[in-house]
């Protein structure tokens, strides 16, 4: 009996797209690629979508209450940031079949994930320096290896993502080098906010790699360059000398330099921890989620009005 021609198309097309990534070129919307290739792509990329959304809340929280203007302008323009990088997601994600109005569904009934750091909440103003500094430091180690990655408009959208995040990371660090030149009641501020981020900040990279069954595969496919305990190592040696210039000592207390390594060794993360908060027990999981799905009801009318401007538009056109 003859191959069907699907059969041998699809052959053709693992062929290539096996040549692509052995020859570090990028796979495109219209390329062939394996089913399992793209629900990857469709599950990472839609959760760094969500991610930045949510991640969005814990930040708008203080723009009221920035202790200067100048604080509320730079607090604001970072949020915006974050929602265009969640667009810019967004959009990526779509080019692999997948319509933006699904992810919004999965997000606001809580089937999607998103990281798992947006969970925590945000008491005191330090908690801003410290999210810019640990969080979107952290982002930037696990993202800027994602300019590389395979699919192209996944890499693309990262460049500029990364430029951004990288503002973000200074800002966050400046806000905590002032607290630490200031009163003792702010270095005590800026002290115990990065008491608790450290550790969630951490753990942003994921499990263990024993226990990260999707990082083997997304690394052969090379969306991800490096593993998530290579990513968090990468993380440590960047934090502990910058610390040391803010002057803010990290709540590890395993911290050391390894001649042998070339490296910080550190101690243990509480992993109990970070399963519970990703299972949806976390200290805000609830009110994330229900302040994104309030948000997206109360905007229906907008999306209505934008749909019926195009529509008009559209009609506009055609007639004349």
């Amino acid at each position: 009996m003859a191959e069907s021609t699907e059969t041998m198309d699809d052959d053709a097309g693992a062929a290539r797209f096996a040549e692509l990534l052995a020859n570090e070129h990028r796979v495109e919307p219209t390329d062939w690629m394996p089913e399992g290739y793209r629900k990857t792509l469709i599950r990472q990329i839609s959760q760094h979508a969500h991610s930045e959304i949510i991640g969005m809340q814990p930040e708008g929280n203080w723009i009221t209450r920035a202790p200067s203007l100048k604080r509320k302008a730079i607090l604001m323009a970072k949020v915006q940031d974050e929602a265009g990088h969640g667009l810019y997601l967004y959009s990526a994600a779509q080019t692999l079949g997948i319509e933006r109005e699904t992810m919004f569904d999965q997000l606001i009934t809580g089937k999607a994930k998103y990281s798992s750091i947006f969970n925590y909440t945000t008491p005191t103003w330090a908690d801003m320096g410290s999210i810019g500094w640990l969080v979107d430091g952290a982002a930037i180690c696990n993202q800027v290896p994602l300019c590389r990655a395979s699919y192209g408009p996944y890499g693309r959208a990262m460049v500029r993502i990364c430029k951004e995040e990288s503002f973000h990371q200074r800002q966050g660090f400046e806000i905590l080098l002032q607290l630490m030149r200031g009163t003792d009641a702010q270095r005590a501020m800026a002290q115990e906010s990065v008491n608790r981020w450290y550790a969630p900040a951490l753990m942003m990279f994921g499990p263990p790699d024993d226990d990260s069954p999707n990082s083997k595969q997304s690394m052969a496919w090379n969306i991800k360059r490096f593993s998530n305990d290579d990513l968090r190592q990468r993380f440590v040696d960047m934090l502990v000398p910058q610390a040391e210039i803010l002057g803010i000592t990290l709540p590890d207390p395993d911290i050391a330099w390894n001649e042998g390594r070339g490296h910080y060794d550190f101690g243990e993360l509480d992993w109990a921890e970070f399963h519970e908060v990703l299972a949806g027990r976390g200290p805000a999981n609830a009110i994330r989620v229900a302040r994104r799905r309030t948000a997206h009801e109360e905007g229906a009318w907008v999306r209505e009005a934008a749909r019926a401007y195009a529509d008009a538009r559209s009609t506009e056109r055609i007639a004349s």
